[in-house]
Formats: structure tokens, sequence, C-alpha cells
């Protein structure tokens, strides 16, 4: 019995251990790949978020805004986000399956007033599972269904 007790200490410190070195993968329009570690999301300049949670609960998080990590796959921002551009997609994916997808235009501040971030801290420490390590929170949604937790993925599409 201890020995199983043992077993399933050592796998949760294991899991546990694999969630917090996770990466968010970012790939851009023309195939440009870019792999975000833990310390790499933690280094970019962040900002205070809110996440609203279902029934009106929130949550204060820390975020990198999600246009400053597309920009790293050179997703066109501000001006130049224009003609066939605005059709184009991000899709966020997450470690269980789930999707989400948004307009890139919704992502750009200079769009839309509401932002889009990549949260890696909440409740004042890192977030953790099965939560983190990173969650997409979108700001001015009317409920949180596209605040899709354990990102792994950030992709550019044109449809």
């Amino acid at each position: 019995m201890r020995l199983a007790g043992i077993a399933l200490c050592a796998l949760a410190t294991a899991w546990g251990s694999a969630a917090a070195a996770q990466t968010v993968s970012v790939t851009g329009l023309t195939g440009q790949k870019l792999e975000l570690a833990a310390a790499d999301i933690a280094a970019l300049p962040h900002q205070p978020v809110t996440l609203q949670l279902e029934g009106g609960r929130s949550e204060a998080c820390e975020g990198v805004a999600l246009n400053v990590i597309l920009a790293k796959v050179d997703a066109p921002q501000g001006k130049a986000l224009r003609g066939p551009e605005m059709g184009d997609i991000v899709e966020v994916g997450a470690a269980d399956g789930y999707r989400v997808a948004l307009a890139l235009a919704e992502t750009d501040p200079m769009m839309r007033g509401d932002k889009v971030f990549l949260a890696d801290r909440c409740s004042g420490g890192p977030m953790t599972a099965p939560e983190g390590p990173f969650r997409l929170i979108v700001l001015g949604d009317g409920r949180p269904a596209r605040s899709a937790r354990q990102v792994t993925s950030i992709t550019v599409l044109r449809p």
C-alpha cells in the first residue's frame, strides 16, 4: 500500500513538472514556427487582467497581450492589418483538444478596445494544472467560453 502511495506521488510530481515545463507552439501565416517556454513568456511584458468565470466569479491574472506573441511570427498588425488580412483567423489549441477561433483583427489593439491575453499567472502565482500553465483570456466576451485553459498552440490561418 505504501509503495502505491509513493508511486502516485511520483506520478503526480512528474505530471506537474511536465505541465509546468509546457511550451506554446506559435505558427504564422507563412509557416514561421516558434516554441515559447514558460520562461520565454514570463520574460515578455505583462499586464494585469481579470478573468471572468462562470457564475459571476472573477480571478486576478497577469498575461501577455496576444498581439505581442503574434508579432513574433510576423502576423500583420496596426495599419498593416487590412484587405485580405482582415479575414485571417487565429486558432488557439489546448491540451484537452479544445479549440478557440478569433479573427486576427480581434487581437489587434488598434481594431478592438478589449484585448486578448495569454495568461501565465493567476491568483498571485504561476498557473498550474488543470488551468495552466497558460490560459487564453478574451476580455469583453459575454461568457468565458473562449478563455481556453492549458493552451498549447497558437496558429494564424488564412481561410
